[in-house]
């Protein structure tokens, strides 16, 4: 198949719309169910992209959770514990596989921004992967494959509209890609660095001890960001991106915003949250939701006496300010990225309120030296990469 045709662009008005390869090669994909749209295509193809640098830098099976040309959440296929289980709300007694585990730590990081999402799955979707997936709202998936039951499962969410995307693993794109914007055509040569382990080499600060573990994180960090609007940071830990800041005009905000959602992540672990109580029948995207408003400052709001009833089957006690902080203060061994230098070193003071133990970002600032003090000051580990990741 040379095109698609598709429904319509970014938006409805925005036709005729569809895709092709521009140097007439087939289309890498098979559409097996459902109606993909551009938006739904771009996600597709920018979380396959992630995955499977994630699974060439790791070893092991990845997933991403994509939404508008941004991964909610990236992993790799580490086992998950109990904890994760309950706050990922996988059934304990569910034999999961590495790639079902990958799946579950991708989805569930930032539930909230995961919703209605497009997956992306760096191996053959299995049955287990499958079921994860089915009581979920997502808007599609792409893989290389599917075994014959996890399709069937797949096909019958979304009333039988879920949109299933075979890939071709064999795929490779033209070294030079194009992108028109206002009737202009930009040609550049593809992002293609690979993100190894070798990036990590440059210490730049006193402490240089970088663990096994948090040198995975650390990668994991660097790919999410590769596949993420600029600007961006990710904060990652345990095989996992736990809070991902995209597209933010200023390096703080980003920090900010990704430190919010790894604490976000941290607070949904506590006996607090884990004790909630939830009325039976309560769909996920309002407990999701629930959680959210109860760990954060509007916690009010599913308190209130004309609401909880409805959420809740007993009255939660408050979670106050000094109990979060007590909770957050044993957040430690985070990894963080950036996809370019942080100018200032109050990005490093907020990163460390979130646990953030190591640092890789590409360095080049006037203000390094400022930026390496902080991180002294803090122990902290901090890699110079020499790469920017920018993504437009």
């Amino acid at each position: 198949m040379k095109d698609l045709e598709l429904k319509y662009g970014c938006n409805p008005n925005q036709v005729p719309a569809k895709i092709f390869v521009n140097d007439g090669r087939d289309l890498p994909i098979e559409v097996l169910n459902g109606r993909p749209g551009y938006i739904n295509f771009m996600d597709a193809f920018n979380g396959w992209q992630l995955v499977c640098e994630l699974k060439k830098a790791c070893g092991l099976p990845a997933a991403t959770s994509f939404k508008h040309v941004s991964p909610a959440g990236a992993a790799v296929g580490i086992a998950l514990d109990d904890t994760l289980k309950k706050i990922y709300f996988v059934d304990e007694t569910v034999e999961l596989s590495p790639l079902a585990c990958a799946y579950a730590r991708a989805r569930g990081a930032d539930r909230m921004s995961s919703f209605g999402d497009f997956i992306a799955l760096s191996d053959v979707c299995d049955v287990a992967t499958a079921k994860l997936i089915k009581p979920e709202v997502s808007d599609g998936i792409i893989a290389p494959g599917y075994e014959d039951e996890a399709l069937e499962i797949l096909k019958g969410k979304k009333r039988g509209t879920y949109n299933i995307i075979k890939i071709d693993p064999a795929y490779k794109p033209q070294p030079i890609e194009h992108k028109d914007v206002f009737g202009i055509t930009f040609e550049q040569g593809r992002n293609e660095l690979p993100i190894v382990g070798s990036l990590l080499e440059n210490i730049v600060t006193k402490n240089k001890e970088l663990p096994d573990q948090a040198q995975i994180d650390l990668l994991i960090a660097l790919i999410t960001l590769k596949y993420t609007q600029s600007n961006s940071v990710c904060y990652a830990k345990g095989g996992q991106a736990i809070g991902i800041g995209a597209g933010q005009q200023s390096r703080i905000h980003c920090t900010r915003l990704a430190g919010s959602k790894a604490d976000n992540w941290l607070l949904r672990q506590s006996p607090k949250v884990l004790g909630l109580k939830f009325v039976d029948g309560i769909s996920r995207a309002d407990r999701d939701n629930s959680i959210d408003l109860y760990i954060g400052e509007d916690y009010m709001d599913v308190l209130a006496d004309d609401k909880w009833q409805n959420i809740f089957k007993e009255k939660p006690e408050v979670f106050t300010k000094e109990e979060k902080q007590q909770w957050l203060s044993q957040q430690s061994g985070v990894a963080l990225g950036s996809d370019a230098f942080f100018p200032f070193s109050d990005n490093i003071e907020r990163a460390a309120r979130s646990g953030v133990k190591y640092v890789a970002q590409p360095g080049g600032s006037k203000r390094d030296d400022a930026v390496i003090e902080a991180c002294d000051k803090l122990d902290m580990v901090m890699a110079f990469t020499g790469i920017r990741l920018f993504h437009h």
